[in-house]
């Protein structure tokens, strides 16, 4: 066994770092522990080995470097900036995240923790420490390992911290035995994500969406203190409003509890199920009327909604907050020769979106799924773009829009590094770089969008008279006008227009 000690700040961190057991593990932190530590240090570790020493996942790994509890320095969320400072902190949650590290690099786990981070800011707390353990999978009964679980606890008690979130989604059983042990609130991403959800619906829509997610997901996590969600109604229940009934043995109050979370979820899905006919019925009317569907999708806070407005003049709203934007948009526009097509702003993406979450916004994200043309956003200055690539067709593919074409459109160019935008662009070759805040590329991205929507099938021509000009007219918002004539019998008119259109030209074609 062997035991590394660190100095920061001039304190003393004692941490063992073998097998976990709760026997063996030893754990001393001074009175005087504060959680930041040396700045010379960016990514300081509790086992004290180096970085570079433990970026294989593959093979045996030494005990000490499998079972460690890490760090990533600089995730300390400083809110000084706000209004109302004094009544923020009073009612900002402080918490400490902690992650398993099952694969990839030292840098793909502390992006994914500075993700958490985000993500715990944007949800209204503040993140005193972030810490990560190398393991092959999380443990079966508390996510990192039990002897360590010592540890995050001597952390939050000496941090303050009154919140515990975990980088994934944790089971019934490890979110129990979890909170047992280290005596605060845990949470999982999935929660997390859930509450962010919940703070930003505003249409009727999205609140029910948002409702029937957190429903499904804490119906499997009812638990009570005490065993009180363990009692019975039985007895002289009648006597406290059970009634004719209500008496005998009856149900559990978890029971109780579960039952009545399965009439809420019913009532949820049979309210969306009428809310989602507005939404379908217009969708019918523009599939008949063959107006082409755009749909920007993309990361959470890539810039979706910015490129929106610059593209349509929405007005819509544009927050630098992860899932700023949950309610759809939609805005009709046309192109540079008069041809009307839709654009739609859609939910943002992110890494392991909760499966709840995409089963209650199945019928927003069908926008998605049923259009003619995906505009995928990309953050350019992000840590990690091919990641936010790879995450939203993981997405796509769950709500089957995998064969969907798509233009990938590399937004933020004014801050991105311009060697990782020519990354990008080489391993997208379908793809153009635009900065949505300066307007930079936005021509460009007009041009590509209007190339890739689909042309009319049916090519013609026709000669109209000139009191038919409502033929010309649904010509040129609908079809294509190769070629145009004005003479002296009417207007001579050539190109590519809809089944339905090309039918009512026929009895003027010469």
């Amino acid at each position: 066994m062997s035991t590394h000690k660190h100095e920061y700040d001039e304190t003393a961190v004692h941490v063992d770092t073998g097998p976990d057991t709760d026997i063996d593990d030893d754990v001393e932190l001074d009175d005087d522990w504060e959680s930041g530590y040396a700045d010379d240090e960016p990514a300081a570790r509790l086992d004290g080995d180096d970085p570079e020493s433990d970026v294989q996942t593959d093979g045996d790994w030494d005990l000490e470097a499998r079972y460690a509890l890490k760090r990533v320095s600089g995730l300390r969320t400083e809110l000084e900036d706000i209004t109302e400072v004094e009544y923020r902190q009073l009612r900002l949650e402080r918490v400490v995240l902690v992650a398993v590290w099952t694969e990839g690099t030292v840098v793909d786990a502390e992006n994914s923790l500075t993700e958490l981070a985000a993500l715990a800011e944007t949800a209204g707390s503040e993140v005193l420490e972030a810490i990560f353990q190398r393991r092959q999978k999380p443990d079966p009964a508390t996510f990192i390992g039990r002897g360590k679980v010592d540890a995050l606890r001597e952390i939050v008690h000496h941090t303050g911290a009154d919140t515990v979130i975990c980088d994934g989604e944790l089971a019934p059983g490890q979110l129990r035995n979890l909170e047992d042990r280290v005596g605060v609130k845990v949470v999982d991403r999935t929660a997390l994500i859930l509450d962010i959800f919940a703070q930003h619906a505003k249409s009727r829509e999205g609140q029910a969406q948002v409702e029937l997610a957190q429903l499904n997901y804490m119906k499997q996590r009812l638990r009570g203190w005490g065993g009180n969600l363990s009692r019975q109604a039985g007895g002289r229940v009648g006597s406290q409003g059970g009634g004719i009934g209500g008496r005998g043995p009856g149900e559990t109050k978890i029971e109780t509890d579960r039952r009545r979370i399965n009439t809420k979820i019913a009532k949820l899905r049979n309210d969306l199920k009428h809310m989602r006919t507005t939404r379908e019925t217009k969708r019918a009317e523009r599939r008949r009327r063959e107006i082409p569907a755009v749909a920007i999708a993309g990361y959470t806070n890539a810039g979706k909604s910015s490129l929106l407005n610059r593209l349509t003049d929405a007005g819509v709203l544009v927050e630098n907050a992860l899932f700023a934007t949950l309610d759809p948009t939609t805005r009709r526009t046309t192109t540079a020769d008069g041809r009307v097509y839709t654009l739609s702003d859609t939910v943002g993406f992110v890494r392991h979106l909760p499966h709840q979450l995409v089963e209650a916004f199945r019928s927003t994200l069908e926008e998605v799924s049923d259009a003619d043309l995906i505009v995928h956003v990309v953050d350019g200055a992000h840590p990690d773009p091919q990641g936010q690539l790879a995450a939203v067709r993981e997405v796509f593919a769950e709500i089957g829009a995998q064969n969907v074409p798509e233009l990938v459109v590399i937004n933020k160019a004014d801050v991105a590094d311009p060697l990782v935008l020519a990354q990008i662009r080489a391993a997208e070759p379908h793809s153009v770089v635009v900065s949505a805040r300066t307007g930079e590329g936005v021509p460009d991205v007009l041009r590509a969008l209007e190339a890739d929507l689909p042309r009319p099938s049916v090519e013609f021509e026709a000669l109209l008279p000139y009191e038919r000009g409502d033929l010309l007219n649904r010509i040129h918002t609908s079809g294509e006008v190769e070629e145009l004539e004005h003479t002296g019998e009417g207007t001579r008119v050539r190109g590519r227009a809809n089944a339905d259109l090309a039918g009512e030209l026929g009895p003027y074609r010469p």
